[in-house]
């Protein structure tokens, strides 16, 4: 199994600026980008990939979306996930995945994005010249989608279950890129499981 951790950002990381510990996952056929903020604390991954804290509902979301079961990619007895599925899975789908930043200060020693501090935002344009079918790039979470539309000076940010164009962003195909909102995986978002398995489904289905 390939590994995606960044090892020499994990080795620079310092003066309270992390480094974002993870390679972008961008398979040459994918035509969504996920962009999140930036991983959690080390100490909450229960694997090295992205949406690593076992508590967030992203895998068990798209297990629902497309198999019709929430722990099909949840190791329940290891209390992981299980990222070789995953890895095929994504790969399959065309799903690519990095955040918003590369690096960050924590103003404090938690998961929320409230609490970054966007040292150094991603070049977008770099991950998407990598991506030559991408239909849209798609964000889970206030922070990563006004990081976003501060980067590609969009002049709106796109409320969630709704997507704006991007001006002049078109994929190989000739097909204007998109900015989708969904929201967030995370259990602290106040929306039932349900509610965000119907939102993910309904953009996924329109976009895969």
């Amino acid at each position: 199994m390939d590994s995606y951790l960044n090892t020499e950002n994990i080795v620079r990381s310092s003066n309270g600026v992390e480094y974002h510990p993870l390679r972008p996952f961008l398979p040459v056929n994918a035509k969504v980008l996920f962009l999140g903020s930036f991983p959690p604390p080390r100490k909450r991954w229960c694997m090295d990939f992205y949406y690593p804290n076992f508590i967030n509902d992203h895998w068990r979301i798209e297990g629902e979306v497309f198999f019709g079961d929430r722990n099909r990619f949840v190791d329940l007895g290891q209390k992981r996930f299980k990222i070789e599925d995953i890895v095929a899975f994504c790969k399959e789908k065309g799903l690519a995945f990095f955040d918003t930043s590369t690096a960050i200060r924590r103003l404090q020693d938690n998961a929320s994005d409230k609490y970054l501090e966007v040292v150094e935002p991603t070049n977008i344009g770099v991950l998407l010249s990598q991506l030559p079918h991408c239909r849209a790039i798609v964000t889970t979470g206030e922070k990563a989608t006004e990081t976003v539309c501060t980067w590609l000076s969009l002049p709106t940010i796109p409320k969630v279950n709704s997507s704006i164009a991007i001006p002049e962003a078109k994929n190989l195909d000739g097909e204007q890129i998109l900015l989708c909102r969904l929201p967030s995986s995370s259990r602290a978002y106040p929306l039932s499981f349900s509610k965000k398995v119907e939102a993910y489904r309904d953009m996924l289905c329109r976009l895969l």
